[in-house]
């Protein structure tokens, strides 16, 4: 229930994103019941690869870069997030997937969407005992 819960947490907030933002998009309708059923897979597989990335590759990074971060402020936190959007859309691309964030700026605004979201979904669904 807990991969569940997960993956429809990162699954909402890129389709949030992609909703939003002209510059994070996925290939195929553009509306309408065709929209969700060519759609509906690639999100969710897009949704596991960002959370993959997100498990393994960011505490990675966001260790190697610690004393950056404190340097920051935690602003370059931000920009990680922004990195591991990026490389979620090179391997979609590489899985030939269709999903597309087109530079850095919609990265960044695309992340925190994802968190924003994701933060909302967890707050909303009711608590684990």
């Amino acid at each position: 229930m807990r991969f569940v819960t997960w993956l429809l947490t990162y699954a909402a907030g890129l389709a949030v994103a992609a909703w939003l933002l002209d510059g994070i998009r996925f290939d195929g309708p553009a509306n309408g019941q065709a929209e969700v059923q060519d759609k509906i897979v690639p999100l969710f597989v897009v949704a596991l690869i960002l959370g993959l990335v997100s498990t393994f590759i960011e505490p990675v990074i966001k260790l190697i870069s610690l004393p950056f971060i404190i340097l920051t402020l935690g602003f370059l936190l931000l920009v990680i997030n922004a990195l591991m959007l990026l490389l979620t859309a090179r391997l979609a691309d590489a899985f030939d997937l269709g999903f597309h964030v087109e530079g850095f700026w919609n990265a960044l605004i695309g992340a925190i969407i994802v968190t924003i979201v994701g933060w909302g979904v967890r707050t909303a669904l009711p608590a684990r005992d």
